[in-house]
């Protein structure tokens, strides 16, 4: 749906409750204050969930189900038919956790069936229910600027127990299945998890699971098959996320499969795929000892309210600034390419001249984190506090997956028995003897050197590993879960210490705070001019789920992957404007780059335009790490650009526009200010030049006229 056609539908659908004159309220722009309630109604037997944007009713009797999940803002339903809450294989039998039987109809569940279901004998039955606040799962160490630094979430916690059905009472004596839910205040976001507490007196193998069983409602029908199917309006991901740089890559946890119970679909097969699981790709294989609690990953679904693009876009980053405030940090850094002490102190010195904040000593410099000289650590804790004396941060890199170690120690293909054939084709297992040394390394090296950043290339990407002689594991089954719970266990245990992690991996919700935007590395070797190009495309594509702080980028400062001279900037001074290209558009968009070289500059008229772009970036610093809203994507044929908005600062929005060609442009600019919060004016000027009132229309825009000479970059700033 165009924006303008979802904006009048969002004012039809209040107007019945919004007064005369005033614009309708809209969580993406107005804070939505209103806190999330519990509410039980003993009479009908039901627990409510809500928040004012999405309502989760669960039937407690005669046992505990979902029967309805609502869309507030669209007056939709989400689900169709009653699932069970969860799913769980226990010592090798399958056992469904909550839910009710006897719909008669799959395709919709009104109140009068819904309150004849029954509760299957053999499901585990609900024994009691908690609430409470938002707690806090990860500790976040807040050591630096961050646009949101509200953690835990405001928002409630229900908790629903289960206890095995009576036919296994006596085979589970005090096992108790509880399933967690949260829902957060201001957006139409919650998570799922379970908890399998052991109080019997045996071990447990949980062998697998299911968290969260939708019967959702089909986003569209077809009488035939199709390779493609168009998905209900849910967005759901965990934080069992690996090998991918953005959400869906990384996705290995929600599975869209048909429906075998909904039989009057349109499908004559039966194939559309309308039922919505959470589950792991394999195992846990998970042994709780007597006494203990298995713990599963967390699932997250959001509910969007429009198939706009943007709007989607928007939604998912809310949803990531509100459970990972602290991908909000955004700290500019360089990457020195040699680690020798005089090396590195220049780098600190350039950067603290022009107000760079990090240094990290990056790959192929000789940095090595694995060693344990006691005279190198003391080494690097010197350059660690040189830096700290110059107000910078100082970290360094470290390969983990993606390289070969020994037939002892890699991950074994279950396929061949033997090291080969991994996701990086060698990969050592986390779990080996070399694994648990590797982390012990690292652990003691941060400690000991007060290191503040960590950019952990080739993280876990997902390996399975058919060994049984690694100590950290039994076998194929567990090996993905327990490695998983390696790497996040440690990037946990940085985020605690607020340890800042580059990780090329979609790890932010077990603590990384940045991943590449997206780009092929050796399109760093291209001619400068194209460079620009393609950087400017790549943060236009990046950031339609990214925030700005999410994605960093990169600057050739010295010949990377090839392209000779016609690729790189040094000598600095002798490519000036392609240098300040590179800083614009980075700056402009709010988003970090590995500057990769000797220097950040050569000469003082370089080290002028280096600490022009860093002092706008900080002059502008709140509005450019907001929302970014795509105006036109670059080509190399006519003015491109984005658009930062937030309407809860003074700054509402700071449009960026670059124009790529060698004639100059006269044009009028449309600016989308709809999220900006600005309604009927806005004041705009460009660059530090005067101010001038501009009325919005009806589509809350507004026309400009701009001027642009060619090659040329401007802004303008929107109060």
């Amino acid at each position: 749906m165009p924006r303008t056609l979802f904006l009048a539908a969002l004012l039809l659908l209040f107007s019945c409750n919004t007064p005369p004159g005033e614009p309708p309220p809209d969580w993406l722009v107005t804070p939505v204050t209103q806190p999330v309630e519990i509410e039980e109604n003993a009479e009908e037997g039901t627990l409510v969930l809500g928040n004012g944007l999405i309502r989760r009713v669960f039937r407690i009797a005669p046992n505990a189900a979902t029967v309805a999940f609502d869309n507030l803002i669209t007056d939709a339903p989400v689900i169709r038919a009653v699932k069970p809450e969860a799913r769980l294989q226990l010592d090798g039998v399958w056992y469904d956790v909550g839910g009710l039987i006897g719909q008669p109809d799959h395709a919709y569940l009104t109140r009068a069936w819904r309150d004849a279901l029954t509760a299957d004998p053999d499901a585990f039955q609900f024994t009691e229910h908690a609430t409470g606040p938002i707690s806090a799962h990860l500790d976040w160490m807040q050591r630096r600027y961050a646009a949101n630094m509200v953690w835990p979430p405001p928002g409630k916690a229900l908790a629903l127990t289960f206890e095995p059905p009576e036919r296994l009472r006596e085979t589970y004596p005090g096992l108790r299945v509880v399933v967690h839910y949260q829902m957060y205040e201001g957006l139409p976001l919650m998570a799922k998890w379970l908890s399998v507490h052991n109080d019997t007196d045996r071990p447990i193998v949980v062998d697998a699971f299911v968290s969260e069983i939708l019967a959702v409602v089909e986003a569209e029908s077809s009488v035939e098959a199709r390779d493609y199917w168009g998905r209900p309006p849910i967005h759901v991901q965990s934080d069992y996320a690996f090998h991918g740089m953005d959400r869906a890559s990384s996705n290995r946890t929600t599975h869209w499969g048909p429906d075998s119970t909904y039989l009057t679909q349109v499908n004559y097969q039966r194939l559309t795929p309308v039922l919505l699981e959470s589950k792991p790709p394999l195992g846990p294989a998970a042994t709780v000892a007597s006494g203990e609690v298995f713990e599963t990953f967390r699932t997250y679904a959001l509910l969007f309210d429009s198939d706009d693009r943007e709007r989607r876009g928007l939604a998912i980053r809310r949803m990531y600034r509100t459970v990972a405030p602290w991908v909000t940090e955004n700290p500019i850094f360089m990457h020195v390419r040699h680690s020798e002490p005089a090396s590195v102190r220049r780098a600190i010195d350039q950067s603290a001249e022009v107000g760079f904040e990090m240094v990290i000593i990056t790959f192929g410099s000789g940095f090595n984190m694995e060693n344990e000289d006691p005279a190198y650590i003391a080494e690097i804790k010197e350059l660690v506090d040189y830096a700290h004396s110059k107000g910078i941060e100082l970290g360094g890199y470290s390969l983990l997956s993606s390289r070969r170690i020994s037939d002892e120690d890699d991950v074994i293909n279950p396929e061949t028995g033997r090291p080969g054939g991994a996701i990086f084709n060698n990969a050592p297992c986390l779990r080996s003897n070399w694994g648990r040394d590797y982390f012990r390394k690292l652990t003691t090296f941060i400690d000991q050197t007060g290191l503040d950043i960590l950019e952990h290339d080739g993280s876990y990407p997902g390996d399975v590993c058919a060994s049984t002689q690694h100590p950290g594991h039994d076998g194929l089954a567990d090996s993905q879960w327990k490695q998983w719970k390696t790497i996040t266990d440690f990037y946990a245990w940085c985020l605690a210490r607020g340890v800042y992690l580059n990780v090329p991996d979609f790890y932010f919700l077990n603590g990384s705070t940045k991943t590449g935007m997206g780009y092929r590395e050796t399109n760093w070797s291209l001619p400068r001019a194209q460079q620009h190009i393609h950087a400017r495309q790549n943060i236009y594509d990046g950031t339609w789920d990214k925030t700005p702080s999410m994605g960093w980028m990169f600057v050739p400062l010295v010949e990377y992957h090839g392209g000779g001279e016609a690729a790189t900037l040094e000598p600095l001074a002798e490519h000036l404007d392609d240098y300040g290209a590179h800083l614009a558009n980075l700056f402009g968009a709010g988003v970090m780059a590995a500057y990769r070289g000797p220097r950040l500059y050569d000469t003082d008229s370089t080290k002028a335009v280096v600490k022009k772009w860093v002092d706008f970036y900080k002059r502008y610093r709140a509005i450019l790490d907001s929302d970014l809203i795509h105006l036109r994507r670059a080509d190399g044929r006519d003015i491109d650009g984005w658009l930062h908005v937030n309407p809860q600062l003074p700054h509402k929005g700071l449009a960026v526009l670059y124009n790529p060609t060698d004639r100059t442009i006269e044009k009028t600019l449309t600016l989308p200010l709809y999220y900006t919060g600005l309604t009927t004016t806005a004041r705009i000027r460009e660059q530090e030049g005067a101010s001038t009132t501009y009325r919005l229309d009806r589509a809350y825009n507004v026309e400009i006229p701009l001027t642009m000479a060619p090659r040329s970059v401007t802004w303008f700033v929107i109060e």
